[in-house]
């Protein structure tokens, strides 16, 4: 699948007509803060998207890939309804409400993947509709709404088909140095993605043999942490063991109200943010079950897991994968947050250290490969003022 997408005229921004309490934090180690959503900047992109976080919490989509797949679909959506509502105001259509478009494809979405909320989220969208003033006035709910759905069924016959979790694993090689589980977790390989050309495009180099002096200098620090974990560490690794996808569309949201951009712009970066970590989904589980390497655990015993062990290969660290995907796309939209960013995804990578899952090379490499995915994202698809092409 390959993709272009760009921000154009700002549309004016939509009263929230939910709140929610999933969000970013100030700083990488702070309490997180109330949701971006309960201010009255907040567009329907981002108040469905804080609603897809709200669902994702409340049925317990623990699986990082899970929760990005969920995302990326809904901003593409959103994104793509917000630009046909657009044109066709332009043009000699119907004076579409791009925001009763974003609404009618972020249903759309959700009620696929979370069927047993289809009340609670058409109720949502009567809230929105009813809510006093409609900023939009005259336009046409209505249109924007059909083209809204009609948006949203096209991103899902395109998910339908991104045959996700369908790619037969690679064999393991065993021996000495190399991941002891089973039938580990495939994340995206073999999937459709938006930019990539292969998952191997950036596969990284191998990790440092198995028994090396820097291996086992590697393996060293991480049995060094465990034996002497401290409580402030302990509480990082905790922390940051369910932040992936929706976390970081919490960031994201904070950022975009913070900055005051437009629903359409909210759109668009969140579908580059979500697209990019879809692609690392898929770049990152190619190097790890290409490599199949061991677990720190696997190779010293006595190697404490507060928080319970992954079950797929150490090379490279998803948690950085993802947390370093985002945060390119972010900085790149927000450089005056850079440094906070940057400290989160250093964080993201220590706290994985800190669990006894990592090794500090694994944390490196996810972050340069997180990296090179959305900066590939961004080039490819950071151009264009077209919808995103599907298929």
């Amino acid at each position: 699948m390959r993709t272009t997408v760009k921000d154009s005229a700002r549309m004016p921004l939509l009263l929230p007509f939910l709140a929610l309490a999933l969000t970013a934090c100030g700083d990488p180690t702070s309490t997180p803060t109330p949701d971006p959503e309960l201010s009255a900047a907040a567009g329907p992109s981002l108040s469905w998207n804080a609603t897809a976080r709200d669902l994702i919490t409340s049925r317990a989509v623990a699986s990082p890939t899970t929760q990005i797949r969920i995302l990326t679909y809904l901003s593409v959506a959103q994104y793509n309804a917000i630009v046909a509502a657009e044109d066709a105001k332009q043009g000699s259509g119907p004076a579409a409400s791009a925001a009763a478009a974003a609404a009618g494809a972020s249903l759309v979405v959700l009620k696929s993947f979370f069927p047993l909320d289809s009340a609670l989220l058409d109720e949502k969208l009567r809230a929105q509709k009813a809510s006093t003033p409609w900023p939009e006035g005259t336009r046409d709910l209505s249109a924007g709404e059909a083209i809204g759905r009609a948006t949203g069924a096209a991103v899902l016959a395109e998910a339908a088909t991104d045959k996700t979790d369908l790619t037969t694993r690679p064999a393991n090689p065993g021996g000495p140095g190399t991941w002891t589980g089973v039938n580990s977790l495939r994340g995206f390989i073999g999937a459709r993605t938006f930019a990539l050309t292969s998952g191997d495009e950036f596969r990284p180099a191998a990790p440092p043999a198995f028994g090396s002096a820097t291996f086992n200098a590697a393996l060293a620090e991480i049995r060094a942490l465990s034996d002497s974990l401290t409580p402030a560490q302990l509480t990082i690794a905790q922390d940051w063991a369910p932040r992936t996808g929706a976390y970081m569309n919490g960031v994201a949201a904070g950022m975009i109200v913070d900055d005051h951009r437009s629903d359409r712009d909210a759109a668009r970066i969140l579908a580059l943010a979500n697209m990019a970590a879809f692609d690392v989904a898929n770049a990152c589980f190619d190097a790890k079950l290409a490599y199949y390497f061991i677990r720190p655990s696997q190779a010293d015993s006595l190697i404490k897991l507060p928080i319970g062990l992954p079950n797929h290969p150490s090379y490279p660290s998803g948690h950085s994968c993802f947390t370093a995907s985002y945060a390119t796309v972010l900085a790149s939209e927000f450089p005056t947050q850079s440094a906070r960013l940057t400290a989160m995804v250093e964080e993201a990578g220590l706290s994985r250290m800190y669990a006894g899952l990592h090794y500090r090379f694994d944390c490196a490499a996810g972050q340069a490969l997180g990296r090179q995915v959305a900066e590939n994202v961004l080039r490819v698809m950071g151009t264009s003022r077209s919808a995103i092409r599907l298929r």
